[in-house]
């Protein structure tokens, strides 16, 4: 809970949430450790301290035989000198993406002191995540806009809003797979199908579409009679009175890339989305299907929405969905706040995520991007996890495409370096328990028909993705690159 704070309390707040994420990137990528909270720079030797582990705080440089407090920005400009030493590269917007997710941090705190947040849990979990991506740099940048532009659709702000209708004339639509569910929404004049839009985009493609409301091959049928509620994605919202996903574009970069629904991705959904469907017949847990997508042919990304499955009808009886990269960074009502068995929960948590995943990769040739964000784990009336369900077709890569070993790599990356390390150190922060390493090793040794299994679990290293390096160096936001992070699994025998 965020509560209410004095404004300066909430700006040395957003100061620490922004920090968190950026230090933890700087040393893991710039960085090498030299004892408890200290770390020496690579490229420049300097040393640096901070507090804590998994979100580490108060950071300190060595300068004259003492340590000096650096503010937020310090820390800006110090990662920038560090990479342009580092890198032998220049980079202008990463140092301004990282103050616009502080400031983004801040309105985002004022907000949820005066405001409500959703009685519903799955809600409140999807809209939790003032953080953000424990390992990015700017997590929480909008593209440098003024907060008023993009407050009102910020799910950390507990946003709740009416979708824009349009309609599109008929001999424009493109669309494939299942998209019936949009015709729902409401009704099209004849000669025109129904497009719901977000009004975020709208406001940002004004211009480019203004020749199309102009002729009349796009028209306004006024908004939705219900609000929709933006998910952790930002650009995917939730209808819970149609418990239907929908996922637009939104030319904002959020993390790594501009959020766009690409043609290139969108031209290849249907196949991934089957190959994961088809593989899911035969695994536990669940997968949210990426349906269909209808977007128009003069604005084929600007306008696309994808439709995606809601949760009722995948859902385990009686159990509770809940987004796990909320459950990582805390929430109110989160059941790691309540559980009495650590292990007992860890066991049930691993039994729901690893098994589906693993599965879907050596059995299907599926992976899946298995991070936090993308993982909902149900849960029991008493806060045990009983099933997992994915999503996002569009972060779903297939074998054939992308090589066995490439596929193995992103899958560790993502099943038990984004979400098995971060949950099992949320765990222990509120249980420290020597023994959650050496249940998620026997967990994932039940599964040694794998052949990468062994490896995983000897191997002295795991692949950490590294954002920071990634956007300083301007690369592709799908085009991961990873350095060596230490692996937990290997400390403790089977």
């Amino acid at each position: 809970m965020d509560g209410n704070h004095p404004r300066d309390d909430l700006g040395t707040l957003a100061d620490a949430r922004a920090a968190a994420p950026l230090l933890n990137c700087l040393l893991r990528e710039a960085a090498e450790r030299v004892e408890d909270g200290v770390y020496r720079l690579r490229a420049s030797g300097r040393l640096l301290r901070v507090r804590g582990t998994r979100r580490p705080t108060e950071p300190e440089l060595r300068t004259a035989g003492s340590w000096y407090r650096l503010t937020h920005p310090e820390l800006v400009k110090l990662t920038a000198e560090e990479l342009r030493l580092f890198t032998g590269l220049s980079n202008s917007e990463l140092p301004a993406e990282m103050l616009d997710s502080r400031d983004a941090v801040a309105a985002l705190l004022t907000a949820r002191a005066h405001a409500t947040a959703p009685a519903d849990p799955y809600l409140r979990s999807e809209q939790s995540l003032v953080i953000g991506h424990p390992h990015h740099p700017a997590p929480k940048a909008r593209g440098g806009g003024p907060v008023a532009a993009w407050l009102p659709y910020a799910p950390e702000a507990y946003a709740a809003f009416p979708l824009t209708l349009l309609g599109v004339r008929e001999d424009t639509v493109v669309e494939e797979g299942d998209t019936t569910a949009l015709d729902a929404l409401g009704a099209a004049p004849p000669g025109y199908r129904l497009l719901p839009a977000h009004p975020w985009q709208l406001d940002l493609v004004a211009q480019d579409l203004a020749p199309a409301f102009a002729d009349g091959r796009l028209v306004r049928l006024g908004r939705t009679p219900a609000p929709v509620r933006p998910t952790a994605a930002i650009r995917t919202v939730y209808t819970p009175q149609d418990d239907l996903f929908l996922k637009f574009s939104l030319d904002v970069r959020i993390t790594n890339d501009v959020r766009r629904l690409w043609r290139h991705d969108l031209l290849k959904l249907r196949r991934t989305d089957t190959a994961v469907t088809t593989a899911f017949a035969e695994l536990p847990g669940a997968w949210l299907s990426d349906r269909g997508y209808r977007t128009a042919d003069f604005a084929f990304e600007e306008l696309a929405v994808l439709v995606r499955d809601g949760l009722r009808t995948h859902l385990a009886p009686g159990s509770t969905p809940l987004l796990a990269a909320a459950l990582a960074e805390g929430f109110d009502g989160s059941p790691l706040d309540r559980i009495t068995d650590p292990v007992a929960w860890w066991e049930a948590y691993l039994r729901a995520v690893v098994p589906p995943a693993l599965g879907a990769f050596h059995d299907h040739g599926v992976v899946l991007e298995a991070h936090l964000q993308n993982t909902v784990v149900a849960v029991g009336p008493d806060g045990t996890p009983v099933q997992a369900l994915f999503r996002d077709a569009e972060g779903v890569k297939l074998v054939p495409d992308v090589g066995r070993a490439a596929g193995w790599e992103r899958l560790v990356y993502c099943l038990v370096v984004n979400n098995l390390l971060e949950m099992a150190e949320a765990v222990a922060e509120r249980h420290p328990n020597p023994d959650l390493w050496s249940v998620a090793r026997r967990a994932l040794a039940r599964h040694r028909q794998i052949p990468e299994i062994t490896g995983l679990l000897d191997a002295p290293t795991l692949p950490g993705k590294t954002n920071l390096l990634l956007r300083w160096t301007s690369a592709d936001g799908a085009d991961a690159r990873y350095r060596p992070v230490a692996n937990p699994l290997r400390q403790t025998p089977s």
